[in-house]
């Protein structure tokens, strides 16, 4: 477990430093195409807004994820007795910080956490989830969304998360530079152009791999951490086929956090399939079951 967050810990950093290298190409490309010989502006100013992008969503993105997934942070016991005692005494059990609890009206059944650490995490449920599950089931969700926590992959997930939207906004508006900007080297260089357009292009998909890639292992952790805390492994895998059978797509979706979600939020497609940032739930429930034989 201990070696698990190191990982996560240096995985940080080395993603960081990946998106910056893409953001700086992206700069260059564009600042190659579209600025005259010896000028650098565009390229400063994409590095310049990508750093202030990367350290205010440091700090915010977890606030963020729940106001665009539609949370309202419960403030008290009163509000939602069964689910905060859940995390309460999950947080006692694991000797984690109380996170802070939201609360998403959506029929979907689904759950997330967030946050850049144990110290200011956040743990989100849909009133979906809170219908279906009992609850051996909830708690092994919530144990789960704690795992993330614990295993500092919520700092993770959130810097991917940040960075995935600012590379989708700079490939965005330097594609609309292509079609609206002019400058000299766009009549002398078509080559570098459409180059420059190609890779403004593959990168979202490239930022979005990493996403996928990143997210499917940290989903594994999070279930086996689950199992460790609670004992139970068999309510996670009930509580997963429950996600599975119960599904539906959340009535207010975003690609850049879907990789936050304990299933897959998105509507399902042939797309959608192969850019999964979900392990297959069917994996899932038979590594759940694997380990609760050994108990």
């Amino acid at each position: 477990m201990y070696s698990a967050i190191a990982r996560n810990k240096r995985n940080t950093v080395f993603i960081i430093i990946l998106f910056l290298v893409m953001i700086a190409g992206l700069g260059w490309l564009a600042n190659y195409v579209y600025s005259p010989p010896g000028s650098y502006g565009i390229l400063v100013m994409t590095l310049v807004v990508a750093i202030g992008y990367a350290v205010v969503q440091y700090f915010m993105a977890g606030r963020q994820a729940a106001a665009m997934s539609g949370g309202v942070k419960i403030h008290s016991k009163a509000e939602h007795p069964r689910l905060w005692n859940i995390v309460e005494n999950l947080s006692i059990t694991t000797g984690t910080p109380m996170p802070e609890i939201y609360v998403i009206s959506d029929p979907a059944p689904n759950a997330f956490a967030t946050g850049r650490d144990p110290e200011h995490a956040i743990v989100a449920a849909t009133t979906g989830l809170l219908e279906i599950m009992d609850d051996s089931e909830l708690e092994g969700v919530m144990a789960h969304e704690l795992g993330h926590v614990q295993n500092y992959d919520i700092r993770v997930s959130m810097i991917v998360f940040g960075l995935v939207v600012a590379v989708g906004f700079i490939s965005d508006m330097m594609l609309r530079m292509a079609f609206f900007g002019r400058s000299d080297r766009n009549n002398g260089n078509p080559i570098v152009l459409v180059f420059g357009l190609a890779a403004m292009i593959v990168a979202p998909l490239v930022a979005s791999m990493v996403q996928m890639a990143v997210s499917r292992q940290r989903e594994y952790l999070a279930d086996a951490t689950s199992a460790m805390t609670t004992r139970h492994p068999d309510a996670l895998a009930r509580a997963l086929e429950k996600l599975e059978a119960y599904g539906r797509p959340l009535q207010r979706q975003n690609t850049s956090m879907a990789h936050l979600w304990i299933a897959d939020p998105l509507k399902p497609g042939l797309m959608a399939k192969l850019f999964s940032t979900h392990p297959p739930i069917a994996e899932r429930v038979e590594r759940l079951h694997t380990m609760g034989r050994t108990f």
